[in-house]
């Protein structure tokens, strides 16, 4: 089910009384779903991701603008009746209910016509089970199972019905580390085999990249970039996209851009041609760097951490803006210094140029 956002805004009222203006949550956002793909609505706390959320699933009526779930016109359409499932950070299970119950419970609900038997429900309590992977468990209640197991039950009452559109609302965020990475590889296994449109909400850009079609980064409520997740990645479109997606962070340094070269303090860097001279904000990936010791990035060194495949050298720079740059470079490749320094060669492909003012990112030619 192909999902369509045409100019959506939110405001709510400002709780400060002195202050006459709504807070806006969400701005003109615009956005077509494809249908079949799992999406990633990525932003930091307060972007407005899960107010998105919640006005697709229609728990929030959109202060203007369009809703459409295929062609149809759904934003006047009650929450109940659109055909989303929707998962919940706390899991939100009947703790009373056993794992059979709480997974049935969204098709007893059903009535009229689309009431189905007990046979009929029963069986499609046990192919949700099943495909989450909980058969075993379906007579144990919540609280006799780990957060993992609770949070699948989540996912197998929200699949049961099976909904036009499955809508998660940061669902591994109570997770421990290990059980993040395995249930996330779960919810895409599960999305591919189900085949329902996924809107996935969440600040980890790790999470979002590593299991979206495409993603969708958002600040202040405004969508700042669409696109696959690697594209994003490699393509910023602003500073703020640059500095959100990547871990570690992308380094980012004061520089200026004459006669052709990338500048940072006195050294000339890099060599960019095409850009007209101005001051700029410089992102460097960590992967960016290369060791060289005749490289044109010269920076004070700090302390080499190695961490097993990859050794990450932290060194320090004067323009840069932070503390500590960090370059991951492979366990294999041996770091010289000179005189307390470490020198680099840049990858261009992986430094991104940004206007002083702006921020907006800085086309160049091809190197």
């Amino acid at each position: 089910m192909k999902v369509v956002l045409k100019n959506l805004t939110k405001r709510f009222p400002n709780r400060n009384k002195k202050i006459h203006e709504d807070v806006i949550a969400v701005n003109d956002f615009s956005f077509e779903i494809p249908d079949g793909q799992l999406i990633g609505l990525l932003g930091p706390s307060g972007c407005g991701k899960s107010t998105t959320l919640n006005m697709i699933s229609g728990l929030e009526k959109p202060t203007s603008g369009r809703i459409f779930f295929g062609d149809d016109d759904v934003t006047e359409v009650p929450a109940e009746n659109r055909g989303v499932g929707l998962v919940f950070q706390n899991y939100a299970l009947y703790p009373h209910l056993t794992v059979r119950n709480n997974i049935l419970f969204p098709l007893q609900n059903l009535k009229g016509e689309n009431r189905l038997s007990k046979e009929v429900m029963n069986q499609k309590a046990e192919e949700a089970a099943k495909m989450v992977q909980i058969s075993e468990y379906m007579d144990r209640k919540p609280s006799e199972l780990s957060g993992g197991q609770q949070q699948r039950v989540a996912i197998a009452r929200a699949l049961v019905k099976m909904p036009r559109i499955l809508l998660l609302d940061e669902p591994l965020s109570n997770l421990d580390a290990r059980l993040r990475l395995q249930t996330r590889e779960e919810l895409r296994r599960i999305q591919r085999e189900t085949g329902i449109t996924t809107v996935f909400v969440t600040h980890d850009q790790e999470e979002a990249m590593s299991i979206s079609d495409m993603i969708v980064v958002m600040k202040d409520g405004i969508l700042q970039q669409i696109g696959k997740p690697q594209e994003v990645y490699d393509h910023p479109v602003n500073l703020f996209v640059a500095k959100f997606l990547g871990t570690p962070a992308i380094n980012v340094f004061a520089g200026s851009v004459r006669d052709g070269k990338l500048y940072m303090g006195d050294d000339a860097v890099m060599d960019v041609p095409g850009v007209a001279d101005r001051d700029v904000h410089v992102g460097i990936r960590p992967e960016a760097f290369i060791p060289d010791e005749n490289g044109p990035f010269k920076a004070r060194l700090s302390r080499i951490e190695v961490m097993g495949r990859d050794t990450s050298v932290l060194s320090e720079h004067p323009a840069f803006e932070g503390r500590t740059i960090r370059s991951i470079i492979d366990s294999d490749d041996e770091v010289k210094t000179k005189d307390g320094y470490v020198l680099f060669s840049l990858k261009p492909n992986k430094v991104h140029i940004f206007d002083k003012e702006t921020e907006l990112v800085i086309e160049r030619e091809a190197q």
